[in-house]
Order: structure tokens, then C-alpha cells, then sequence
């Protein structure tokens, strides 16, 4: 894997917060930490909305606590899912059979110019484009 940016799936966000499954928890920890350290963190505006919703409504996260989060990641410049994005959404839909939700997580790690998408929920190894899906709990961080 090379040395782009990396971007990160809701799913990966949540681990990090989830109590539940403490081994998910401690490896998702460990790739934020270093993508963080390392500045090379990625994710989308929707990816922080999700994010959102899903803590305070599966996690029972404080809506301040979760909104303290979002702040936080908002250092890792998320985009907007704006026209091209939402272009390149579209191809996956048809290139790649990806839902449309998915699509825009695509377009927006492409639009970066990530060469990693950590995520748990497409096929790891898989390459879109120039952005190869790692499942960070079956993947090792030594990049």
C-alpha cells in the first residue's frame, strides 16, 4: 500500500466510539491514530453526517460529544459531495454496481486523491480507480 491519503469509511469512525466489540475498537483507534499522525486522514461531509446520526442513535452518544467529534475530524478537510463527486458516484453505480451512498463515498476518496479506502462494508483488496478498499480489521498498518 502506498503512502496517499486514506479515507475513512463511517464504519471505521464508529469502531473507534463503540464500546461493543473492543478488538474493532482498538484496531480502528489504531488507524486513526496513525493516518492522524502521519496527516494523511481523509473523509466527505457525508461521512461526518453519518457519523453523526449513527452515534447519537445507535451508540447513544451525547449529541454534544458527537458534535465534538465531527469538530474534531473536521480537521481532516472532508469534501462536499458537490458535482463531480456526485458525477463519479454515478460511474461506480454503473461501472461498479455500488449503491449510490457508496458511489459518493467512491467519488469522494477519488476526488482526494486517496489511494486507500478503509472500510469494512466493500470488497477488500478491491481497486476502484486508483483507491484500493483495505478492511482495517483483517489488514495489517504497516504501510
Amino acid at each position: 500500500m502506498s503512502a496517499g491519503s486514506i479515507f475513512f469509511d463511517t464504519n471505521i469512525l464508529l469502531y473507534a466510539e463503540d464500546q461493543r466489540d473492543l478488538r474493532k475498537k482498538a484496531l480502528a483507534e489504531q488507524w486513526i491514530d496513525r493516518a492522524w499522525e502521519e496527516q494523511r486522514a481523509r473523509c466527505s461531509w457525508q461521512v461526518l453526517h453519518e457519523f453523526y446520526v449513527n452515534a447519537t442513535k445507535k451508540l447513544g452518544a451525547q449529541p454534544e460529544a458527537a458534535r465534538e467529534l465531527v469538530r474534531i475530524y473536521q480537521v481532516w478537510q472532508p469534501i462536499e459531495n458537490g458535482a463531480e463527486v456526485t458525477e463519479r458516484a454515478w460511474y461506480w453505480m454503473d461501472a461498479a454496481q455500488v449503491t449510490y451512498w457508496d458511489g459518493l463515498i467512491l467519488g469522494a476518496a477519488e476526488r482526494l486523491g486517496c489511494t486507500v479506502l478503509l472500510s469494512e462494508d466493500f470488497q477488500a483488496g478491491r481497486f476502484y480507480g486508483t483507491v484500493q478498499v483495505v478492511n482495517p480489521f483483517v489488514a495489517q498498518t504497516h504501510s
